[in-house]
């Protein structure tokens, strides 16, 4: 049976057109539409839903109902970082103690798929890689140095199976329609290995800067990353999860990273490359800044958190989460 992946941007009125067509081929007993209603739907009538399956199925899905909410919900949601992915790479940098653990974890994977690539940091570059990318405001920030990026979504990777030893996605989960379905798609392609990072929202929620100043963050990372125990559930009980203390110093500007550098919040660029602050109303990021800078320069953030700028790492929720297929 032939597979092929969604377009990067899937609409659902070119599907519903595609399937009128077939439903038409099919009506007309075109040798061609017939085999392909026999390779996905042989023991249905040649009806439009029988159609509709046919064309689901050929994408991977179960039913015409399954694809339906999951091109509905990438419509409404849109790829976020290409409208908040501009200047990303100025501040989103690898930083090469994580990314230590990240190749760790990799181990003798020969071959990776990067899904969700971005601009390519943590990526290996001593092996075959396939970077996969929704957004083409991130793909076209990749260095040179990089694959280019093949323009393909979690959801439905235009790859075959068993493409690579390793598939991995950094820092990206939180913006798929489908964690389930993304998941199975990197089993899919991978023939060995996963290797994913994400940040488990909850520790995360204690750090000053979304405790204290910008709860609405915490607020809203709870409700869009998945929980650590649902990624787990998805690969399978053996996956294993492994804490990543973030050092002090750390040049990958994540949100995170600020826990002991808080002047750093008061950068407006550093901000704006974090998916949390792009989503924050601009009148309370506002709000929270000038009073970050009066705790600052009034001495009443390091009464309270001054001892951070004393320690060389911390666990604030960074996840390392690992899986072997074979």
């Amino acid at each position: 049976m032939s597979t092929y992946s969604l377009p990067t941007r899937p609409n659902l009125e070119h599907l519903r057109r595609e399937a009128k067509r077939l439903h038409e081929a099919l009506k007309a007993e075109q040798p061609a539409a017939v085999a392909r209603a026999r390779s996905h739907a042989p023991d249905l009538t040649p009806t439009l839903s029988t159609a509709q399956l046919v064309i689901a199925r050929e994408h991977g899905f179960v039913s015409w109902a399954q694809m339906k909410s999951l091109v509905t919900r990438m419509a409404a949601g849109g790829v976020r970082y290409d409208s908040i992915g501009s200047g990303y790479s100025q501040y989103r940098r690898a930083d090469p103690r994580i990314a230590h653990a990240v190749l760790t974890a990799l181990g003798d994977a020969r071959t990776v798929v990067n899904v969700g690539a971005g601009t390519g940091s943590y990526e290996p570059t001593d092996r075959p890689l396939i970077p996969v990318e929704p957004s083409t405001t991130m793909a076209l920030q990749r260095p040179d140095t990089l694959p280019p990026a093949v323009l393909g979504v979690a959801e439905s990777l235009p790859l075959t199976d068993g493409t690579a030893d390793a598939a991995m996605a950094i820092m990206t989960m939180h913006h798929w329609t489908d964690l389930r379905r993304g998941l199975a798609e990197m089993k899919r392609v991978a023939r060995r290995r996963i290797v994913v990072m994400t940040i488990d929202a909850p520790v995360q929620s204690q750090m000053w800067l979304f405790a204290q100043y910008v709860p609405q963050i915490a607020a809203h990372d709870e409700e869009v990353f998945p929980a650590i125990a649902d990624i787990v559930d998805a690969l399978g009980t053996d996956a294993v999860v492994t804490p990543l203390p973030v050092p002090r110093d750390c040049v990958d500007g994540f949100g995170l990273a600020w826990w002991g550098r808080p002047e750093a919040v008061l950068d407006a660029g550093a901000r704006a490359a974090t998916s949390g602050f792009r989503w924050l109303d601009d009148d309370v990021e506002e709000a929270a800044i000038t009073r970050l800078a009066d705790d600052l320069l009034s001495g009443a953030w390091d009464e309270q958190h001054g001892a951070l700028r004393e320690r060389s790492e911390l666990d604030v929720g960074l996840r390392l989460i690992t899986y072997e297929l074979a």
